[in-house]
């Protein structure tokens, strides 16, 4: 059953098309995600397929008798009502069914009440409330009586969510979900929508996300849209033989152009006096010839200054506001090339421990000492404030006019916003004119040219496309200094970090030896774990004599042998080499340039390195007991 369908759209802000006679259509039960390039359009196209924002060209239709929902990037909502008065705005009867009954419950008025009672009942709508709340706790919505006008950007876009959600619609378009959600509830959210039987439509740059849940991934590029049927992994795989099918097209092409430019200028120059078909011929060869394979890469490499000895301690550091305790006597001392990851829950106070590493914020109690050789970067969620009518090169040019690559190399502000894919016409648009995406890779751009070499990353991947993070990655992980990061973005997470703050609530934050992955993993074993430590200390029934009490605890924990401490240190170098083979299979598939046969290998290869890395990094923890 076809329930959506565009044709030949074009859309273009002023001589900048977007994207131009586009087709493209979806079924019952589809689950497309459409991917590409900060600034191609991929917002804009969800807005026209949604009918809030008309196209240039073409025609979108829309089956008549199915409800559409669309989540948006940035939420508008009514700053004069309550979040359940959101929630509940709908047209689905058994929604207004419970707001009436809401509404009845704070009124004095019993026949109200009864009247509420007896549509809910007719409408079957009691399940219906019981999934609502489930919804809204799972998406960390608690005070349903609070004004929109006291939330935050990230609880508008979880009542936004909440609302389309509940109203569950046949076909659901939603701009980046995933932006502003905790890990926990990312992971909820995926598991919703992978098992719900909704028609789904969705921009996002969550590569984990994309492959759990969709099923059809479209991306646009180049102002035309190439659909690939399967999930996230298949597409990479056959975009990149598509990829070198176009370039060994365009080579060919190129080969082609040159004989029949020589021809053109050699021949007459009356069209008459030619041969028409060719001349009609060379226009497409010349086209063909000239096209953009989209191989411009994100570089990277920034000379740091060397870190001393001392980085930055943390002594018995507390936080609180007011009745709420963020952190409690937490110790930490930053070593050279720390890799940290922070996981918890929104409103822990992840940034909070950012912005006192930082200086923003002064702890409470305890001592927070930073060595003289630090530099820190500092890239947060906060939106990039500079003056609309101020051009992208005047911003870059306010840090630094040139600046010195990792390999001495000077290069000017136009060349590094270059490196950062702004071209030279870019260079000279208005900040106001840049899309989110292009506004959070002129911030980053910011943060890197002023040579930090320790780096705060508080989310990082919101709004930046898949091309970005990738080389993104690959800069972080030969980044020399330390690196403290912050992201919903478990894929990217998991390339990066090699041990986790977690953030328990009350003010425990713990360190785990692991990436995201590891940690999820290691939660969901314990469980078992702990009921088989119970049904062992059942078993234990042979009583203590009495002559013998039990040593104290400090005593009685064993040490290594001289072969397990071995044993020991050579884990931790075999899981760092596995990691680093690891890495490196994995930015050879995201260049995607080689062939299927390569591509399903190292596929297969990163499977048994996990596996390795799983099995050897258990037998770590378990000797790590008795460090």
């Amino acid at each position: 059953m076809n329930y959506l369908s565009a044709e030949n759209l074009s859309k273009s802000f002023g001589d900048k098309w977007l994207f131009r006679n586009v087709t493209f259509g979806m079924s019952r039960g589809d689950k497309v995600a459409i991917v590409g390039a900060n600034g191609t359009g991929k917002s804009t196209l969800l807005s026209i397929l949604a009918g809030l924002m008309p196209s240039d060209e073409g025609l979108v239709s829309i089956r008549k008798d199915i409800t559409v929902g669309f989540l948006e990037q940035q939420p508008q909502l009514d700053d004069n009502l309550t979040v359940m008065e959101v929630v509940l705005t709908g047209e689905n009867p058994a929604l207004l069914a419970i707001a009436q009954y809401e509404k009845a419950l704070l009124s004095d008025n019993h026949d109200a009440l009864d009247r509420a009672m007896q549509q809910m009942d007719t409408l079957q709508a009691w399940d219906y409330e019981t999934q609502l709340k489930q919804i809204l706790g799972q998406l960390g919505i608690h005070d349903v009586t609070q004004r929109v006008s006291t939330l935050s950007g990230g609880q508008r876009k979880r009542v936004a969510m909440a609302q389309v959600l509940i109203e569950a619609p046949d076909l659901l378009i939603m701009d980046e979900p995933t932006n502003h959600l905790d890990l926990e509830t990312i992971e909820w959210l995926e598991n919703f929508l992978s098992t719900n039987n909704a028609t789904l439509l969705l921009v996002s740059h969550d590569r984990y996300f994309l492959d759990r849940v969709c099923n059809q991934i479209v991306e646009l590029d180049q102002q035309t849209l190439f659909s690939y049927k399967g999930n996230y992994a298949y597409y990479l795989e056959k975009k990149a033989e598509r990829q070198a099918i176009l370039a060994a097209e365009v080579d060919k092409a190129k080969n082609l152009f040159r004989r029949e430019l020589d021809w053109m200028r050699r021949q007459p120059k009356a069209r008459g006096t030619k041969a028409q078909y060719r001349v009609d011929a060379f226009d497409d060869v010349k086209d063909k010839a000239h096209t953009k394979l989209g191989n411009d890469q994100l570089e990277l490499n920034i000379r740091t200054q060397r870190l001393g000895s001392k980085i930055i301690e943390m002594e018995n550091v507390s936080k609180s506001f007011g009745d709420n305790l963020l952190l409690d006597h937490f110790t930490y001392t930053f070593r050279r090339n720390d890799r940290i990851g922070i996981i918890g829950k929104n409103g822990m106070g992840k940034t909070t421990l950012l912005n006192m590493i930082t200086g923003e914020l002064r702890p409470d109690s305890g001592i927070i000492s930073t060595g003289g050789t630090v530099k820190i970067g500092y890239y947060t969620q906060s939106d990039l404030v500079i003056p609309d009518n101020q051009r992208v090169i005047d911003v870059v040019q306010e840090v630094a006019e040139v600046m010195k690559l990792g390999t001495g190399e000077t290069v000017t502000a136009s060349q590094f916003l270059q490196h950062f894919l702004f071209d030279r016409n870019k260079q000279y648009d208005y900040v106001h004119k840049l899309s989110g995406g292009e506004k959070r890779r002129l911030q980053l751009l910011l943060v890197l040219v002023q040579n930090p070499n320790f780096l705060i990353l508080d989310e990082p991947t919101n709004d930046l496309d898949i091309t970005t993070l990738n080389v993104l990655e690959e800069f972080l992980l030969n980044f020399p200094g330390c690196i403290l990061l912050v992201s919903h973005d478990r894929y990217f997470m998991d390339r990066l970090v090699e041990h986790t703050f977690i953030f328990e609530g009350n003010g425990k934050i713990s360190d785990f030896p692991g990436n995201y992955t590891d940690y999820r993993e290691r939660k969901a074993s314990q469980p078992a774990d702990r009921k088989a430590a119970e049904k062992t200390k059942a078993a234990q029934t042979v009583p203590v004599p009495e002559s013998k009490p039990a040593a104290p605890v400090g005593e009685s924990k064993r040490k290594l042998s001289f072969k397990e401490q071995r044993e020991y240190e050579t884990l931790e170098k075999e899981i760092e080499e596995l990691e680093q083979r690891k890495s490196g299979l994995l930015g050879q598939l995201n260049t995607g340039s080689t062939s299927h046969e390569e591509l399903t290998s190292w596929a297969r290869e990163i499977e048994q390195i996990d596996q390795q890395i799983s099995r050897k990094s258990d037998r770590w923890l378990e000797l790590a007991d008795y460090i």
